[in-house]
């Protein structure tokens, strides 16, 4: 037996049949490269449990009309399970009301939103944004535009040896012209958790709104807004189980209030006359067109079968798995664990001496393991560890097995044999 499998930590009763879901899940069943897929890119992009791919067809079966703009029964329906999504994020966040829930494509079009509706109408030359050293770039892009379009001024969080974003500097960064923070509630690319409670906190003392992105975390870790204090709240329904091309944004009621629309049209808008528009109030004025019912019908099925399973649960399965593949690939000799935080979520970034990432990831699909590689839109984080090719990062989720842990291990140990 592999020294190294034998030595790692194994899995405890409590946490094992979380993994026996992964039948529910159709694509885990695939073979790649006549191999069984081990599917390690959860932070990319989670499978979909037949529960949602059957929501998303029946609606189409079934009730598939446009919503909020018909008196027919299909239309009806349609709005009705369109609405009853909503009312499930607001549920899934412990939001107060579901008007607070805004359907968008996904975080990004969340942050971009609030970035041009909210952020972008209050700052003046010489004002600061505060973001992390963590961030995704759809996270850092935004901010900068805003401070491009008003002489703003980004400020950035460092980060320390372990990848964790260090509060103590944050805290002197807020200063008398600081207007809005944006940060990651964990990391895509290190699978860092950051203390949001603490930074809004913070934040709040001063009077300055904060944003989280919760891409990397509604899926691991439960997610209250209302003790977290968060003045908005953003995600993507695909790293949850759910469809993409949706997402959601919560926001407190009176930033929503008086933030004007981001785009216009559509079942937007109140009335229409050519020399004045009144618009729908909040969320409808932030959906402008057509929304993905189909999507959020999905969505709310994927929120719905995340808390059937219990996020606590979820957690520390995870967590087990993290654990396992974390000793075990720092027993492989050339290899580096990159980020390594006292709290991380479900995320292990590594190196290969003398390997390109990329010829790391090749490698280990041929073996069929599907892991990302690259800087993971988070280059700022990558040159902060002086990796300009960036990491291998495998990612798991509660369907992923020990035996999937020791398949990535062994695959890592054969990189080397390879390259050795």
């Amino acid at each position: 037996m592999n020294t190294l499998l034998a030595e790692a930590p194994r899995p405890t009763a409590a946490t094992v049949p979380l993994a026996r879901r992964r039948g529910d899940f159709p694509l885990l069943r695939t073979r790649v490269h006549g191999k069984p897929l081990v599917y390690l890119d959860n932070a990319a992009t989670t499978q979909k449990p037949q529960a949602v791919i059957d929501a998303v067809s029946r609606f189409y079966e079934n009730d598939n009309a446009n919503v909020h703009r018909g008196v027919h029964a299909l239309s009806q329906r349609a709005t009705d399970a369109f609405e009853a999504a909503r009312g499930k994020v607001r549920a899934f966040l412990n939001a107060p009301s579901a008007a607070q829930i805004v359907f968008v494509r996904g975080a990004t079009e969340a942050i971009n939103l609030v970035a041009q509706s909210f952020v972008r109408t209050r700052v003046v030359p010489g004002d600061e944004i505060i973001v992390s050293a963590l961030e995704h770039h759809s996270n850092i892009v935004p901010w900068q535009q805003v401070c491009a379009q008003t002489g703003a001024v980004l400020k950035v969080i460092p980060l320390d040896g372990a990848g964790a974003v260090q509060l103590e500097h944050y805290e002197r960064l807020l200063g008398p012209r600081t207007r809005f923070v944006a940060i990651s509630h964990v990391s895509n690319a290190l699978g860092s958790v950051t203390d949001i409670a603490a930074v809004t906190a913070a934040a709040h003392a001063r009077g300055v709104p904060v944003l989280v992105d919760g891409a990397q975390a509604v899926a691991h870790v439960a997610v209250d807004v209302r003790a977290i204090d968060c003045d908005f709240y953003v995600f993507s329904g695909h790293k949850c189980y759910g469809p993409t091309g949706v997402g959601a944004l919560y926001g407190k009621a009176e930033h929503l209030e008086a933030m004007p629309p981001y785009q216009t049209g559509g079942d937007m808008i109140r009335t229409v006359r050519f020399d004045h528009t009144e618009y729908m109030p909040s969320p409808h004025k932030f959906e402008a067109g057509t929304p993905d019912i189909a999507g959020a019908v999905g969505l709310g099925t994927a929120l719905d079968y995340l808390l059937a399973l219990g996020l606590d649960s979820i957690a520390a399965h995870e967590s087990e798995l993290l654990a396992r593949a974390s000793g075990l690939l720092a027993g492989v000799g050339g290899v580096r664990i990159v980020g390594t935080a006292a709290h991380k979520a479900g995320i292990l970034s590594f190196v290969v001496e003398g390997v390109h990432p990329h010829d790391v990831g090749t490698i280990l699909d041929r073996e069929g393991i599907a892991i990302r590689t690259g800087h993971h839109c988070a280059m700022p984080a990558m040159e902060h560890f002086g990796l300009p090719a960036g990491t291998a990062r495998a990612s798991f989720a509660f369907y992923n097995t020990f035996a999937e842990v020791d398949a990535l291990a062994e695959a890592v140990q054969l990189v080397r044999r390879t390259f050795g």
